[in-house]
């Protein structure tokens, strides 16, 4: 067949304004690459940049529509005057008219941080905020309730940021942080928009240990920052490639003129990426502590409560105290919880088939299995194992 008598449809152009210099920026782009791919072959533009350079377009282009972390209002002004789609990728809300908007929910990481602490027995809460960024006060006051629900206190302490970008000054007094750090009751939990080195450097001049004294889990997770550090600092990991390709599948819907959906869709975050920083209980009842350590260590065996009560070196009704006392919740709530982690991550990580998945997890049947995972998550672990795949 001739070509010339049958060209190729047209391929659509498409600006990608994010950066390239972090895990997150680069998994954004990921994910609408993929989504890319699977539709129809974009042309994508994009190219190198940091966090908080230009990202204005370049004068005289011309296409059909844009994905960009829009963090300030001079750029939302420069899109919105190209009158094409535009989605827009960032958390920063601004003072102008919202572009459609796909991102991540800081609010749940906040939720995610306290949920995650509280299995490790902290009682004691501090925030570290950044002062003058809305994003950043919206994840400490959703920090602040959920410890508050929870029955617990934060403390939280604001410091100067760093230039245009999102971390503590360089600048900072480590003796006047760490004295903050030394007041707080102990063993504290602390979570921090990004970055961390700081807390780690004025933990170590006041002599405080991390993370038996100071546990400290990073809002952002940046593999190569987190790393780099004398403590590695545990981070939440956000659904990247999810979010780029639900931005790209929202920018594909206007491209093709249908109407917008209205609001921002905020994607939940993946889980919590534990290194060194968090690598410890805050617990001291040394039963309850080998308790959690065997539940840990046999989440893909079929244990029961009495297994647990056996290992700790108690009888069942003095676990149940304890669990209550220590934990607010039961250890038949805790082992459930800890086996719906296991098949999660075996879902994302493996290619087990869902009878091996509820076996590794220490169901008796996957049919069991799937009925406690739709009422703990709303789908089917099929569903989901379908809908991490697809971006």
């Amino acid at each position: 067949m001739n070509q010339a008598n049958n060209p190729l449809p047209h391929a659509l152009r498409v600006a990608v304004l994010v950066d390239t210099a972090t895990t997150w920026g680069r998994g954004i782009i990921s994910g609408i690459h993929n989504y890319s791919q699977k539709h129809g072959g974009w042309h994508l533009f994009l190219e190198a940049r940091g966090l908080e350079e230009d990202f204005l377009l370049p004068r005289g282009w011309h296409g059909d529509g844009i994905i960009a972390r829009i963090g300030n209002v001079e750029l939302a002004e420069h899109l919105r005057r190209r009158h094409i789609p535009v989605v827009n990728v960032s958390g920063i809300q601004l003072p102008t008219p919202e572009f459609p908007r796909v991102t991540n929910d800081v609010e749940g990481v906040a939720e995610l941080a306290v949920d995650y602490f509280l299995e490790r027995g902290y009682k004691h809460f501090a925030y570290l905020s950044l002062r003058g960024l809305e994003y950043v006060a919206r994840q400490r006051d959703a920090y602040q309730s959920a410890v508050a629900r929870a029955g617990h206190h934060c403390s939280v302490k604001e410091v100067k940021v760093h230039g245009q970008f999102q971390s503590p000054d360089w600048n900072l007094k480590v003796e006047q942080l760490g004295s903050w750090l030394k007041s707080l009751p102990k063993p504290v939990a602390i979570l921090i928009w990004s970055g961390g080195r700081e807390v780690i450097y004025a933990c170590q001049q006041a002599g405080l240990r991390v993370p038996q004294e100071v546990s400290l889990l990073c809002g952002s997770e940046d593999e190569l920052l987190c790393e780099c550090s004398p403590v590695p600092i545990s981070g939440v990991q956000a659904a990247c490639r999810k979010i780029g390709y639900e931005a790209a599948e929202y920018l594909g819907r206007l491209m093709r003129g249908e109407a917008q959906t209205g609001g921002a869709k905020r994607i939940a975050p993946v889980g919590v990426i534990t290194r060194q920083s968090t690598d410890t209980l805050a617990i001291s009842d040394r039963a309850l502590v080998d308790a959690l350590n065997f539940v840990q260590s046999k989440a893909r065996q079929p244990v029961n409560v009495s297994d647990v009560a056996r290992a700790a070196g108690v009888s069942r009704s003095a676990m149940e105290r304890r669990f209550a006392t220590h934990m607010g919740t039961s250890p038949a709530a805790h082992l459930r919880r800890t086996r719906l982690e296991t098949v999660r991550r075996l879902l994302a990580e493996t290619e087990l088939s869902i009878a091996d998945v509820a076996a590794g997890a220490g169901y008796c049947s996957p049919e069991y299995m799937t009925a406690v995972f739709r009422k703990a998550t709303g789908t089917t672990p099929l569903r989901y194992r379908r809908e991490l795949r697809r971006h």
